[in-house]
């Protein structure tokens, strides 16, 4: 095992690759248990595959994927919400249409502009390969700014999510909090997808969530448990994937299935 790790740790890809995963997972957490329990967790299913689109787009303009994606993955985020807030129609139905129309458009573009290859199974499921040294710093950058922002709005978060009849009274803006929510999460989805690949980013953000509310109740202590779980569970997919040669995306998946079923029992066994 330390010969094995020596020898991950000597290649530099896979350092950005840890570098990037790390902010991003903590990140990811700390979105997660807001987003389960606003009931808004397949809004990141929905934005990873305008993610895919948009990727799509930028690789034939030759423009930097994120450059092109954050702004355009934000911008689904707040049409979701709008349509969700003031449409007949349903979220979920809002979220299939769009999710599965920037899919398609992403397809398309890809098999005109560069043919059916390889890159299209990389960024649908993920590759630490396709990181570059100043995307890391963007990521690091971004990842901070989210974490500042998390721990400034903690307070109205937390009324916000259990309490919104009280939340409302006091003069919050439940709109406002539920739009910042899918916007942070649109940029997280965004530069976690160069590892998790379009298909799978939002697993990052779902699973510690659940896997932590199997065990822990209270509000502080699912947020932590989620970003112990969401970096161990990376870094475990991370040495999977490279011993065994899986792709990293669904290794990483797999360590959270993991890490969800062995709470799920452990919550079970001490219920009995």
């Amino acid at each position: 095992m330390p010969e094995l790790l020596e020898e991950l740790f000597s290649y530099s890809f896979v350092n950005r690759a840890i570098i990037v995963g790390i902010f991003v997972s903590l990140c990811a957490s700390f979105l997660g248990l807001p987003l389960v329990l606003r009931r808004y967790s397949m809004i990141g299913d929905g934005l990873s595959h305008v993610g895919f689109g948009t990727l799509a787009i930028a690789i034939p303009l030759g423009v930097s994927p994120l450059k092109v994606s954050i702004p355009l993955v934000m911008l689904a985020a707040f049409l979701l919400l709008r349509i969700r807030e003031s449409s007949k129609m349903r979220g979920d139905a809002a979220i299939a249409i769009i999710s599965c129309s920037s899919l398609a458009i992403g397809v398309i573009v890809m098999s005109v502009f560069s043919g059916m290859n390889t890159d299209i199974y990389n960024y649908m499921f993920g590759s630490i390969l396709a990181i570059k040294q100043e995307e890391v710093y963007l990521c690091v950058a971004i990842s901070v700014v989210i974490f500042a922002l998390f721990v400034f709005f903690y307070n109205k978060l937390f009324f916000v999510i259990f309490d919104e009849s009280y939340a409302r009274a006091s003069g919050t803006s439940i709109e406002f909090y539920n739009m910042l929510l899918a916007l942070l999460t649109a940029v997280i989805i965004v530069i976690g997808m160069r590892i998790m690949g379009a298909m799978l980013i939002s697993s990052l953000i779902i699973f510690p969530a659940l896997t932590s509310m199997r065990l822990l109740k209270t509000f502080k202590s699912v947020i932590i448990c989620s970003c112990i779980l969401s970096v161990v569970c990376f870094m475990l997919g991370i040495v999977v994937s490279f011993a065994c040669n899986f792709p990293t995306g669904p290794s990483i998946v797999m360590a959270n299935l993991c890490a969800f079923l062995i709470f799920s029992l452990i919550s079970l066994t001490s219920s009995s």
